[in-house]
């Protein structure tokens, strides 16, 4: 009896809900910025599925209105750069360079790296398109054998990691413009560098929604000739 309970799907969305309040609450209480909200609750998640030997198909299956809603999410970013599309049409140069760069730079960073290391072929074609969605990555590496479990969880660090310490970077390195601030998380942590960046504010918001769009589109034409002329 609690076994089929603790596996049906409104038990299985409810906790990954109350998991993500919590962690949100914790985050908010302690600023630590370790203590992600996404990240606490992916660790939670993982932690109660291994414990009740719950696979992940069940649990996926049981939260799939999470992934609805998460397209929804995506959907309603359109509107944040429509208010915002006075100051975006006046940067279109800008943004068809920055898009360039953070993708070439984006993919080129971690294949030099891994190939220094002796990585094998499929491990680096996995890792490359980091800083992408993982539909947009998994669309980009499976295709050339590369290993989607790896890509997933490559993409989900590098997203939690751009959302932690991409704004004490750019601060760092002085960075001010709220649109090169926005636009910086959204090229190089996708959805989750996004979501901190509306945090921010809505022009953040706006650039980040857009970077993450045209850095997709700039991977999945890219990575290709990388793939051909650098390993």
């Amino acid at each position: 009896m609690i076994d089929a309970i603790v596996r049906s799907e409104p038990f299985l969305l409810t906790l990954t809900i109350a998991l993500y309040l919590l962690g949100g609450a914790i985050f908010r209480q302690t600023k630590v910025v370790l203590l992600h909200p996404t990240l606490l609750t992916a660790v939670a998640v993982i932690a109660f599925l291994l414990l009740l030997d719950i696979d992940y198909a069940t649990y996926r299956e049981s939260t799939q209105i999470i992934d609805f809603a998460l397209g929804l999410a995506v959907v309603a970013l359109g509107y944040l750069m429509y208010e915002q599309s006075e100051c975006i049409t006046r940067r279109e140069l800008p943004v068809f360079a920055a898009t360039l760069a953070g993708t070439i730079v984006g993919v080129l960073s971690v294949v030099l790296i891994a190939k220094a290391f002796g990585t094998e072929r499929n491990i680096i074609t996995s890792i490359a398109p980091k800083s992408v969605t993982v539909p947009i990555a998994i669309a980009v590496a499976e295709p050339r054998g590369g290993l989607v479990a790896v890509t997933s969880v490559v993409v989900f660090c590098t997203g939690i990691l751009g959302s932690i310490f991409g704004p004490a970077v750019l601060s760092l390195f002085g960075v001010k413009d709220p649109m090169a601030k926005g636009f910086a998380l959204g090229a190089a942590s996708h959805g989750i560098g996004t979501a901190r960046a509306i945090e921010i504010g809505a022009a953040e918001g706006a650039m980040a929604g857009l970077a993450m769009a045209l850095t997709g589109v700039a991977t999945a034409v890219l990575f290709p000739i990388v793939e051909k002329y650098l390993y």
